[in-house]
């Protein structure tokens, strides 16, 4: 698996973790999806995404995008 796949695989699960945790917890749990939003958003402006980094130092393939 590259890297552009797992960091839409973390992505997506920290949203989908969130949500479940805002609806059976706490509301405030949505400003952890704002964030995961937020910072998605500038990195498809910057190319900076510090989740990208550490799985390329890990030795994880790159992708088209990191």
């Amino acid at each position: 698996m590259s890297i552009d796949r797992l960091v839409m695989a973390f992505a997506g699960s920290f949203v989908l973790i969130s949500l479940a945790l805002a609806h059976w917890h706490s509301p405030n749990w949505l400003w952890f999806t704002a964030f995961v939003g937020a910072n998605l958003l500038q990195a498809s402006f910057s190319g900076f995404c510090p989740l990208a980094i550490i799985l390329k130092k890990l030795g994880v393939k790159s992708g088209c995008a990191f």
